[in-house]
């Protein structure tokens, strides 16, 4: 792979295959108006944004790409992954608690080390721009160093990043916990110097609540309560044998959710991965709060977490969105998660179509982190996180390409048989950061 480095030119010009979102797809409907798709198009860039989309060639003005009989889509939003897992993916035989002890607590230890971190932040983010993902909601360690080594990271690339040191002072080894005091102090510090700098932002990081005392989920509640402008990400409700343990752990608590509902890590701007092991009463909950599921199709089936009802969640007016949780997850392609979303969703007598995934991989994703205005579809005055992509590889997805009837079936075998050998290039604010050789 190729990755670049070079500035966005003044006007750019890409010519391919658009498609995008206006609204959210209806689950299960295959003719949505939702859709926007406009084959043969040029997608106008000024100044790393962008101004339109037209038929015509837009002449001698413009840097031009002819990308004609390829796909161009928004750049992916992966809304749940953890940087120093790329260690550990595709690691075998444990369920999610076995699996934190065996292979991803001894992983995230070398994190500490501030050259580890330095170059595992590169590496992790060069590695979702060779996948077509441009934006993301990450999980680094619990060490301070693992936090500012991604968000310069992210800077250097211009990449957008939620980010945040991880909070867990308890049941984890040594060297993997804080305390209150000390994690209070380099959350603010790092909020202080990366929230809002450049597209950065500050998540509130809680690993998942067995791994905090009660003391500190209150401590992040605190620093929610005070800046409604910080995002919160945590797990919730993933593996039976978790839910369990939180139950024992907090039994003045409702539910697994209702430990962070009661503490205010509940907002518009929390993102809890998985979700599985949720009632109607906790549904109801993150529709009042406005938090959002990032569901990890991928992750789930590696790990037997279970299957993720979103068509339930959908109906109970909670906000969805995709996402790859590498290193539980097997791929950083999102191609490769939704396949994997539509299986689930099999698995539960539903179908999940090719418009619901990657609208939830896309404007869905914005949506749910309030960043619509930035990133997401082709809208006017979006920054131009974009990227090119072959329509189909090798000769089973080409036959199969060349059979298609309508436009859902071209994208559903698109998202089933493509990954990231197709990405051709993928652009953040119109500047060129991956180039396929």
């Amino acid at each position: 792979m190729t990755n670049q480095r070079s500035a966005a030119p003044a006007r750019l010009a890409l010519k391919g295959d658009l498609l995008d979102f206006t609204a959210a797809p209806q689950w299960a409907r295959v003719d949505d108006p939702a859709v926007r798709l406009r084959p043969d198009h040029w997608l106008l860039i000024e100044h790393g944004r962008i101004v339109g989309a037209q038929a015509d060639d837009p002449g001698d003005g413009w840097a031009r790409e002819d990308h004609a009989g390829r796909l161009i889509l928004p750049g992916f939003v992966d809304t749940h992954v953890h940087s120093p897992q790329l260690d550990v993916i595709a690691s075998y035989g444990a369920e999610l608690l076995d699996w934190l002890e065996t292979y991803t607590f001894p992983a995230e230890g070398r994190y500490a080390d501030p050259e580890v971190a330095r170059v595992g932040a590169g590496r992790f983010l060069d590695a979702l721009l060779a996948h077509g993902t441009t934006s993301a909601v990450v999980y680094p360690t619990v060490h301070k160093v693992s936090a500012d080594a991604l968000f310069d990271a992210a800077a250097e690339r211009g990449m957008r990043l939620i980010t945040g040191k991880v909070l867990m002072d308890r049941h984890a080894p040594d060297g993997l916990r804080d305390d209150v005091v000390q994690a209070e102090r380099d959350c603010l510090d790092l909020i202080a110097r990366h929230h809002g700098r450049e597209r950065l932002a500050y998540a509130v990081t809680v690993r998942f609540a067995p791994t905090s005392t009660p003391e500190q989920l209150a401590m992040a509640g605190a620093l929610c309560r005070a800046d409604a402008s910080l995002y919160m990400q945590t797990h919730v409700a993933e593996n039976r044998g978790e839910v369990e343990w939180v139950a024992k752990l907090f039994p003045d608590a409702r539910s697994y959710l209702d430990v962070y509902d009661r503490v205010g890590l509940l907002h518009p701007r929390a993102v809890l991965a998985h979700g599985i092991w949720l009632d109607d009463t906790d549904r109801r909950v993150l529709a009042r709060t406005g938090a959002h599921l990032a569901h990890c199709p991928s992750s789930n089936l590696f790990l037997g977490s279970g299957l993720f009802d979103w068509p339930g969640a959908l109906a109970a007016g909670v906000r969805v969105s995709a996402a790859s949780d590498v290193g539980g997850g097997t791929s950083l392609s999102t191609q490769r998660t939704l396949a994997d979303g539509y299986k689930v969703q099999s698995l539960n007598g539903q179908r999940m179509t090719a418009w619901s995934g990657l609208h939830a991989a896309t404007l869905g994703a914005a949506q749910a982190l309030g960043l619509e205005r930035e990133l997401g579809h082709f809208g006017a005055a979006t920054l131009a996180d974009v990227c090119v992509w072959d329509w189909a590889v090798g000769p089973v997805a080409e036959g199969r390409m060349a059979l298609t009837r309508d436009a859902h079936e071209r994208a559903f075998a698109w998202m089933t048989l493509s990954d990231e050998r197709n990405l051709v290039a993928s652009y953040v604010a119109g500047a060129l950061r991956y180039r396929r050789p």
